[in-house]
């Protein structure tokens, strides 16, 4: 019953830290909170204009969910936080174009019989390329690279 309290409390945290940065930057819109699958706590961002905290390819959205993320820890006495951010959806919206995407160039691989690296990703999104790719017979993924350069291979097995 502690964890569940604990939750309780992070989640408040979470909110309150959110929604004081939405006050603080003058943009209107509201947190909706869920449960996810992996007991932690799922911040939805809702609203008009928003895009400013999604940033270029997510990195805003990835710093917020840092910071909010930190915000909880420090508030939690240092317990690890399970929490995912998101604003209006962007995350899953971009989940479903990244696997299209992937599917494209998984055909041309498969068609071409030639390897093809992608451009360097998160590891979020290169979970998205594994995953998809996984389900593709006659394909295999390997990731390549350091840090800000790592970066998935689709190749023909």
């Amino acid at each position: 019953m502690d964890t569940e309290v604990n939750l309780d409390e992070q989640e408040a945290v979470a909110v309150d830290f959110v929604q004081g940065l939405l006050d603080a930057l003058g943009a209107g819109g509201s947190v909706r909170t869920s449960r996810t699958d992996d007991d932690g706590i799922a911040l939805d961002i809702v609203g008009d204009g928003l895009g400013l905290l999604v940033g270029p390819k997510g990195a805003t959205l990835a710093a917020l969910e840092e910071l909010t993320r930190a915000a909880v820890q420090h508030a939690a006495e240092g317990q690890r936080a399970r929490l995912h951010v998101d604003v209006g959806g962007y995350r899953q919206r971009r989940r479903e174009a990244l696997a299209e995407f992937t599917r494209g160039v998984a055909e041309e691989v498969s068609a071409a019989g030639e390897p093809r690296s992608l451009e360097p990703m998160s590891a979020a999104d290169r979970k998205v390329v594994h995953d998809t790719v996984a389900e593709i017979d006659g394909l295999a993924t390997v990731s390549e690279g350091e840090d800000a350069r790592r970066h998935v291979v689709i190749r023909p097995v």
